[in-house]
């Protein structure tokens, strides 16, 4: 296997104007010289830096939201589908460099190319879903109790709206707030992963170009790239009505205690501990796909993963084998090699979490159906490689109740009715994605219904891993209640306003309230 190195991605890095060493703070096209620390990207697939950012200090912090607010008087003012217009050129220019982003996406971040490419397509999905949107920001009209009165809703934009993503998806989720955001009136700052700086560089690269050519404000759209006290200063101004956060239900928590403490809104997107349930009507080769991707995707560090099986006894047996094989066959290494299917963790910090999770889920009574490990040698010098493994549980044992973020797969079983396997998927604190393969009518629907699934995405003969931005994209308890991406979500980015309209010649009031003077 080929060793990566940094001439393989020189091309690239020049196409989006990124250098060795690059400011990290940028209100539109203008660069502050960030005055921060250096954040210093080394990717995972080799260990070699790729280049540095300078990271935001706190009087630049304010430099930016004052560029924001200062550009949000402006922009709130265009109509709606001429700011979609300009999120359609965003698409557009997407589309033309959607190689050279997949490709920096998939070697800082570490994720495969064609999943590198299927983050830039969200990307592009989302622009086309806003445009359609910038035309149907609907209000109602309501019928009033006073005669000759009319009552009416609307939705106004809330003005900054800060955005702190996570490293899994280093461009995709920032683009499903900002592009919603965007046309419904509001101006981003954008607190990206401190793992992948530089995909944002790339972002806000294309981004500028496009928004010069339509004369759109500068702090429209704004980056401060930083570390944990960045974040802070988003989730603690009040300048700032609405933060949205993906990450960690640990990170998530504080987020919104600090938004929460001075009455701002939090829209958050953390953990995942998602499983499928492999019924005995199940389609076994049909849930054999969709538990290995789900399991193997991404290194198994997407909020999505499936890091849960719970199969029935009756077919546990046969679909154990067929998994076990499977494994056996998934090539791992350079995620810019498309014969790959799996490419490194994040960094070596994740690498240790992923040993302590495999520690703890032997000394618990787990055991190890395909064992993992660490790889090394040729090729996997950045020590950021690992074996996906599979370890046969039970679902009171702690580890399971936990998110792992890496390629640990939990086997368990279950007996008699489907109600038992929901009630496993249900017994643990996150709630984001869930499905169930079968083909029996009355198991999928017992799913579906209220006593069924308690996430906020519940599939059916699909996998876990993997949503369109068509639907709200959120969970349920530590997940965070969020909701981003398509259906109604863009409501989270708007305030909503009550109006009521007399057009008659008296004044009654309300609930027939009678004061006469």
């Amino acid at each position: 296997m080929d060793t990566m190195t940094t001439e393989r991605i020189s091309d690239t890095l020049a196409a989006f104007g990124i250098s060795p060493e690059n400011s990290g703070v940028f209100i539109g096209g203008m660069a502050l010289p960030g005055t921060g620390i250096n954040l210093h990207s080394h990717s995972p697939v080799d260990g070699l830096a790729i280049g540095s950012v300078r990271s935001c200090s706190e009087n630049e912090f304010d430099r930016v939201v004052e560029g924001a607010i200062s550009a949000f008087e402006t922009w709130r003012t265009w109509p709606a589908p001429k700011r979609g217009d300009v999120v359609r050129q965003v698409g557009e220019a997407l589309r033309l460099h959607k190689k050279d982003l997949g490709k920096l996406v998939s070697y800082e971040m570490g994720k495969s190319y064609q999943e590198g490419l299927g983050e830039v397509q969200e990307m592009i999905d989302i622009c086309d879903f806003a445009v359609g949107l910038s035309r149907q920001l609907h209000g109602l009209t309501m019928h009033s109790e006073r005669p000759d009165h009319r009552m009416y809703e609307q939705w106004h934009p809330l003005g900054i709206v800060g955005v702190i993503s996570a490293f899994n998806f280093p461009v995709a989720v920032w683009s499903w707030n900002a592009m919603l955001a965007w046309v419904c009136g509001n101006v981003t700052i954008w607190k990206p992963s401190e793992k992948t700086p530089l995909c944002s560089l790339a972002c806000q690269h294309i981004v500028t170009e496009v928004f010069s050519r339509n004369g759109v404000p500068d702090g429209v759209s704004c980056i401060v790239n930083g570390g944990r006290e960045v974040g802070e200063m988003l989730a603690s101004d009040h300048r700032i009505p609405l933060v949205s956060a993906t990450g960690s239900t640990r990170m998530g928590k504080a987020v919104g205690a600090m938004v929460g403490g001075r009455l701002g809104r939090a829209l958050l997107e953390l953990g995942g501990n998602n499983a499928i349930i492999v019924s005995a009507n199940a389609d076994l080769d049909m849930a054999l796909r969709a538990s290995l991707f789900g399991a193997v995707g991404t290194c198994g560090q997407r909020c999505t993963s499936t890091r849960r099986l719970i199969v029935h006894e009756s077919v546990y047996g046969a679909f154990r084998e067929k998994l076990v094989k499977a494994y056996g066959q998934l090539r791992i290494g350079d995620p810019l090699d498309e014969s790959n299917h799996v490419g490194p963790l994040i960094d070596q910090e994740a690498v240790a979490l992923y040993d302590r999770a495999l520690e703890a889920a032997g000394q618990q009574g787990g055991r190890l159906a395909v064992p993992g490990g660490r790889l090394k040698g040729r090729g996997y010098e950045s020590g950021c490689y690992v074996r996906p493994a599979i370890v046969e549980a039970t679902p009171e044992m702690m580890i399971v109740q936990e998110e792992t973020f890496a390629p640990i797969l939990y086997l368990m079983k279950y007996s008699g009715h489907v109600h038992e396997a929901i009630a496993i998927q249900n017994g643990v604190r996150q709630g984001l994605s869930s499905a169930v393969m079968t083909t029996d009518l009355r198991e999928a629907e017992r799913f579906l219904s209220g006593v069924g699934s308690d996430c906020g995405i519940a599939n059916v003969n699909i996998g876990t891993s993997g949503a369109e931005i068509g639907g709200a994209f959120g969970g349920e308890k530590d997940t965070g209640g969020g909701r981003e991406s398509g259906s109604d979500a863009w409501k989270n980015y708007m305030r909503r306003q009550t109006n009521t309209i007399n057009f008659g010649t008296e004044l009654p009031l309300a609930q027939g309230i009678k004061f006469d003077i």
